[in-house]
Parts: structure tokens; C-alpha cells; sequence
């Protein structure tokens, strides 16, 4: 099974570092953790938060335990409804994941060409606007509740009585106000998946091993 991060960066949540309101949305102390207890995990970033934090980004294309996947540009929704943010037009969602895969590869020479949508929200309409981009969807189908959680064991528990053979948790690297405890739940939960035989890899050796595509996510918006 596959521990997955978003990094999700969007206007709002800039503007809210400008005016520091929010001291950072870089969770240092949840890479930190997956060092420690020695994680692989792949990172799916968005391109404002990459522009934003640009030596964390260095950070993680240089540590081998991770792999980097995109997470849009600009995190907007590419189906609506999608937990309040803002909805990208069609006709611009292929020059938004381009922009972004270009971003990524200014920091590392092997991009996994992964995408994951803002928010897990998509529709036949935004697979079609990408189609073009030679991306590959990475969905989840386990969502940690780590964005907006208000308590540890809960976010444990979710994560511990959710997972199979093959699933792919999506958790966050954000910090601030929109995930504030992943570094604190990431012990416990590594500690039970293992403990319970699970092995711990990257999105692209859990793909190989599986020889499946990924599990489709269970955000507003997925696909059945």
C-alpha cells in the first residue's frame, strides 16, 4: 500500500500568508517524520506551492524514500461542486497541468508524469481537457481526513480501518489551517500498517507489483 501527500496551494491560501494570518503551509515536521521512520511516500505538488517553498521541493526531489507527482498548478477545481474551491474552464485545465508538469521538472530529472486532481474532484469532461498532457490520474481510495482533522485518533483510526492490499492513502503536507496534525498521527499509523504486514512504497512500485491502475478516489466528483 501506497502513502501518498498533497501540497495544496491555492490564492486564498497565499493571501493568507501574505498577510500572516498562517505562518506556513510547508509541514516540515511530517517530512521530517516520514525520514525518521524511514516512509517511501510519493508527493503530489501543486505548482503555487512549489514556487512558494522551493528549497523543501529540492528537499524532496533529493531524498530518495520520495517520489514527486503533480497536483495541478493552481489547485481549482476541475468539477464542481469541490470543497469550496474555485472552478478552472476546460479549455484551460491542459495548460494547467502542462504549467505544472514544466515546474516539477525544474527540480528533478524524474518526474513520475502522476497527476492527482484538486480536491480527488474530476469528471469524463476534465479526463477528456488532459487527455492530451500523456499524464497518468493517481487517485486514492482511502482519505486520511488529516485536511481540516480536529483529533489524532481519529485520523489513525480512519486511515487503519479503511486500508487493503493495494490502497493508496492520500494524507497532506500543508500544515496551517489545513492540516495540522499530520505529523503526529504519521507514528501511529505507520506503526499499525506495519505491524498489521503491510509493506510501505511508492505509488509507481505499487503499480508494478499490482500490474492494476489505481483505485479511484472516493471525493466529490470521481468516477465510478
Amino acid at each position: 500500500m501506497a502513502l501518498t501527500f498533497d501540497s495544496n496551494m491555492t490564492d486564498g491560501m497565499l493571501a493568507k500568508l501574505n498577510r500572516h494570518q498562517v505562518a506556513s503551509y510547508d509541514n516540515r515536521e511530517a517530512i521530517d517524520e516520514l525520514d525518521a521512520l524511514g516512509v517511501p511516500a510519493t508527493m503530489f505538488l501543486a505548482g503555487k506551492w512549489i514556487e512558494r517553498y522551493p528549497d523543501e521541493t529540492r528537499r524532496l526531489a533529493a531524498d530518495p524514500l520520495f517520489e514527486l507527482a503533480s497536483h495541478s498548478y493552481a489547485h481549482r477545481a476541475f468539477h464542481t461542486p469541490c470543497y469550496g474551491l474555485g472552478a478552472i474552464g476546460q479549455a484551460e485545465m491542459a495548460g494547467d497541468v502542462e504549467r505544472s508538469e514544466r515546474l516539477l521538472a525544474q527540480f528533478t530529472d524524474h518526474p513520475t508524469r502522476y497527476f492527482r486532481f484538486p480536491g480527488g474532484c474530476y469528471d469524463r469532461r476534465a479526463l477528456q481537457a488532459i487527455a492530451t498532457t500523456g499524464v497518468e490520474v493517481i487517485q486514492f481510495d482511502v482519505a486520511s481526513g488529516d485536511a481540516f482533522g480536529h483529533s489524532v485518533p481519529a485520523i489513525v483510526d480512519r486511515v487503519l480501518g479503511s486500508v487493503r492490499n493495494g490502497s493508496i492513502v492520500v494524507m497532506h503536507i500543508t500544515d496551517g489551517d489545513t492540516a495540522p496534525l499530520t505529523a503526529r498521527a504519521l507514528p501511529p499509523i505507520v506503526e499499525g500498517l506495519r505491524a498489521r504486514g503491510y509493506e510501505l512504497v511508492q505509488v509507481s512500485s505499487l503499480l508494478s507489483a499490482t500490474g492494476s491502475p489505481a483505485p479511484p478516489s472516493s471525493g466529490n466528483g470521481a468516477l465510478p
